[in-house]
């Protein structure tokens, strides 16, 4: 066998599942290539020790540097390896860490600012089939009092996959954390790195060390920040302890002469509501998360700190996959890990050049719902085609690592097959015919009949109805049973997925002020050929009178058919005595008083657009309160020239308590007294998407 020799040690992970028994995540060091691709070497197990030796395909690897694979090799386990890595622009600011930059790290179940103090090797020293693995040792900031804080217990050392925030550098002059010679411990343990100087050992006093002056003011600076509604802050409370959560409410509360500020808080504080503060609700959100403050006692949350004149620059994704192999399909996030894996800045998919239409669908089509799965199983393309970019670099990502960078999204954009979609805005309709049909060829999802004409296909529906035919303030069901009859349409089929757009001209102008997405549609009355029951005594259905639609004495606007009986019996009345009442085709003979079974799909997505910008709102799961908030570009990093959308992903229970109403108090309700949230769900909605129940 022909072999590459390389001398340069070169080190991979492996990304994809091997046949040969190499899991994902592994670390391992190549000592030489076959000719036919196949890297040769070794796989290192705990504590850095070679633990097998063998091959593995190329393809199925992604090359590391020493210190790289160094680092990842003190995460556990080996998935959060492949889920840092994901993470392009946090874990390339994490490999050029310097001493005193400042990061924040989750310990205990909480987010804490620290100082990076050391690099430490861990485990034995280098050897031979030895590779020491790499941690840090980091100073806890205390921001109430601008110190380091030396009197609580020493901190573990950190993982690379603990960090999950790191600061520009706010040092004139960075000194690099350098994997040189350790220290001369023979066994185990841990080594500092000697090129680590005592931090501040100039200003140190017993119990505490004082911050040098540009990282005091970093942290200060904050408190000067503009906050607005929807902003990220955090609060000292009265027992000494920083909370952290998001502005719901800016205002002056009843009883009060100055501004205060209402947060949903991250975690629940028994002193605290749901929104209510004395006698008055200005919010809502889960119970025991609501704290009042004067709006003076905010700061912007501090471990999400910007320093201003360092703008960090996305980086280009590693070239090959590392995620799941492409036949795998990624599940949704469950619904309880959905707000610790998804809420926050930076999560979702990152919006770039004109693409939020795209982003906001994606996201509609792809967090919650499997229904659009299907797509990757019918489609033929090869292993760089659309489909599996789609499913690897896109769905996969946002599911496993809760963010897709914009390369990602600008990568499947230029594959769609017309320029104008990687560069121009679209509608999200234009979007879905075009990927559904002329990229993956999948069949229409909808197959509707119009005027008793064979069934035509379709991939969305369009409502048309005119403003006079239903209340003020319509329901989703309203609308769709409305457009039906009134253009004698019918659903040849029950859809899988059913996509409705709202009756809008144009992106302005909206026919209604306000429309309720209904949480479950009902749409066996708008079904050809399938049993209905009479709306009168709910026996089998024979007839059905498109005349009676609008009849003010009989629910106007509902759909109205009706037994043999019931409809002589209608119909004797003057008023409908003009009616033409058609009689219904149904497949299979029932009996007269068979029960019938109601067809009806579930609300899991809702694009909204205002001023030309799509977000989106889905449901995450089953509880009537899992809703979040998508944005592509709800804030940027840096100029136009220089800087990149920031995705921000927001969980709004209170939307799902407004839609837990009847529909008779959704309609009546004052929306300028609702959160900003149900006021743009309702007001700004442009598409709504349901899924089968069953």
């Amino acid at each position: 066998m022909e072999l590459n020799e390389e001398r340069q040690e070169r080190y991979f992970i492996v990304v994809r599942s091997s046949k040969k028994g190499l899991s994902r995540g592994s670390i391992g060091r190549a000592d030489a290539e076959t000719a036919a691709g196949d890297l040769i070497g070794m796989v290192y197990g705990g504590g850095g020790s070679a633990k097998s030796s063998g091959t593995v395909k190329k393809q199925d690897t992604h090359p590391l540097t020493r210190h790289q694979a160094q680092l990842l090799l003190f995460v556990s386990p080996a998935s959060r390896r492949l889920e840092l890595l994901c993470n392009v622009q946090l874990f390339s600011a994490i490999c050029a860490l310097a001493q005193d930059d400042l990061v924040v790290v989750k310990h205990k179940k909480d987010f804490q600012p620290c100082l990076v103090k050391n690099l430490i090797h861990i485990g034995k020293k280098d050897k031979p089939g030895v590779l020491q693995m790499l941690g840090f040792e980091l100073d806890l900031v205390d921001t109430q009092h601008d110190i380091l804080s030396k009197t609580t217990a020493p901190l573990p050392f950190f993982s690379a996959a603990d960090i999950v925030q790191v600061a520009p550098s706010h040092l004139n002059t960075r000194r690099p954390l350098r994997d040189s010679i350790a220290l001369g411990l023979k066994r185990k343990a841990v080594s500092r790195i000697n090129s680590m100087p005592a931090l501040n050992s100039r200003n140190a006093k017993k119990g505490s060390i004082f911050l040098n002056t540009d990282v005091s003011s970093s942290i200060q600076s904050l408190s000067h920040s503009s906050l607005e509604v929807g902003s990220m802050a955090e609060v000292i409370s009265l027992n000494g302890l920083t909370v952290f959560g998001v502005i719901r409410w800016i205002g002056v509360p009843e009883g009060k002469k100055n501004c205060w500020a209402g947060l949903e808080l991250d975690n629940e504080a028994t002193t605290c509501s749901d929104g209510t503060f004395g006698t008055k609700r200005y919010f809502t959100c889960e119970g025991n998360k609501a704290l009042f403050v004067p709006l003076t006692n905010c700061k912007p949350d501090s471990r999400f700190l910007f320093i201003q004149n360092e703008i960090p620059k996305p980086l280009e994704p590693p070239s090959v996959t590392l995620l799941e192999d492409l036949n795998e399909d990624i599940p949704p996030v469950a619904e309880p890990d959905v707000l610790s894996h998804l809420i926050g800045r930076m999560r979702g998919i990152q919006g770039h050049f004109n693409s939020c239409y795209l982003d906001a669908t994606l996201f509609s089509l792809f967090t919650s719902s499997v229904a659009f799965n299907r797509m990757f199983n019918r489609s033929a393309d090869s292993e760089e085609g659309i489909s599996h970019i789609l499913r690897r670099d896109i769905v996969n990502r946002l599911r496993r690592t809760g963010f897709v960078p914009a390369e990602s999204v600008m990568k499947f954009r230029k594959q769609l097959g017309c320029k104008s979609f990687a560069t121009e805005e679209k509608d999200p309709e234009e979007f879905i015919t075009l990927l559904l049909k002329h990229v993956l060829h999948i069949e229409p999802l909808l197959k509707i009949r119009s005027c008793g004409d064979l069934a035509q296909g379709a991939y969305t529906h369009q409502i048309i109805v005119e403003k006079n035919q239903v209340r003020a303030v319509p329901s989703v069901q309203q609308l769709l049973e409305m457009s039906f009859v009134s253009s004698d349409l019918k659903f040849e089929e029950i859809p899988s997925c059913l996509i409705v757009q709202m009756p809008r001209f144009g992106k302005k102008f909206k026919l209604f002020p306000k429309i309720i997405p209904s949480t479950e549609l009902d749409i066996t009355d708008t079904l050809h050929c399938f049993p209905r029951e009479c709306f009168l005594c709910g026996h089998l259905a024979e007839y059905e009178c498109v005349q009676c639609l609008m009849d003010h004495k009989l629910q106007p606007g509902k759909i109205k058919q009706y037994c043999t009986t019931c409809n002589t019996q209608v119909h004797i009345h003057p008023s409908r005595k003009e009616h033409t009442p058609q009689k219904l085709i149904v497949k299979d003979h029932l009996p007269e008083d068979a029960p019938l079974q109601r067809h009806q799909m579930q609300l899991f997505a809702v694009l909204c657009i205002n001023t030309s910008h799509y977000v989106s709102f889905v449901k995450y799961g089953p509880n009537p309160r899992s809703w979040i908030f998508f944005d592509s570009m709800a804030d940027r990093c840096g100029d136009d020239n220089n800087g990149y959308n920031v995705p921000v992903i927001r969980s709004c229970p209170e939307v799902g308590d407004f839609l837990s109403q009847s529909e008779e108090e959704m309609s009546t309700a004052d929306v300028s007294q609702s959160s900003e949230m149900v006021r743009r769900l309702l007001c700004d909605s442009y598409m709504c998407l349901y899924q089968r129940t069953e």
